[in-house]
C-alpha cells in the first residue's frame, strides 16, 4: 500500500466581477500575491458580448463556443468561474472547457479586449 502525506493549506477567496472584457489585471496578481483565490462572477458578460469578433475568431479556432472560450479564459487566469445557466444543454456546454488549453498568444489576445465592461453593480464610484 502507497501512502501519501498530504498537506493542506488555507485559501481565502474574493469574489468580484470578472468578465473578460472587464480584466482586472492588478487585482488578480494582488490577490494571487496574498494567495487568495478570485472568483470570476459573470463570466459571459451576460450575454452582451458573446459575438465579438476576435472571440468568434478564437472560439471557431477550438471548435468551441464563444461562452467556452470564456469559462476557458478564466479557468486559465487561475479564477473560480461561476458561470449562471438554468438550461441542461448550457450546463453541460459550460462545463466542456478542459480538453484544450489556448497558448499565450490567444491569452493576450483575450487580454486586450478589455473595456472595463460592468454587467452589474460598479463599485468603483461607491462612498
Amino acid at each position: 500500500m502507497c501512502r501519501r502525506k498530504i498537506s493542506l493549506t488555507r485559501e481565502d477567496t474574493i469574489d468580484v466581477a470578472q468578465p473578460r472584457f472587464l480584466y482586472q489585471k492588478d487585482l488578480l496578481e494582488f490577490c494571487k500575491s496574498k494567495g487568495t483565490v478570485l472568483e470570476a462572477y459573470s463570466p459571459l458578460t451576460r450575454g452582451e458580448r458573446l459575438d465579438d469578433p476576435t472571440l468568434a475568431v478564437v472560439a471557431s479556432k477550438y471548435s468551441k463556443t464563444p461562452a467556452q472560450i470564456l469559462i476557458r479564459w478564466a479557468l486559465q487566469h487561475g479564477t473560480i468561474v461561476m458561470p449562471k445557466s438554468v438550461r441542461r444543454e448550457r450546463i453541460i456546454e459550460n462545463a466542456d472547457v478542459f480538453d484544450f488549453e489556448m497558448p499565450e498568444k490567444d491569452m493576450s489576445a483575450l487580454d486586450a479586449l478589455n473595456s472595463d465592461l460592468h454587467t452589474s453593480w460598479d463599485p468603483t464610484d461607491a462612498p
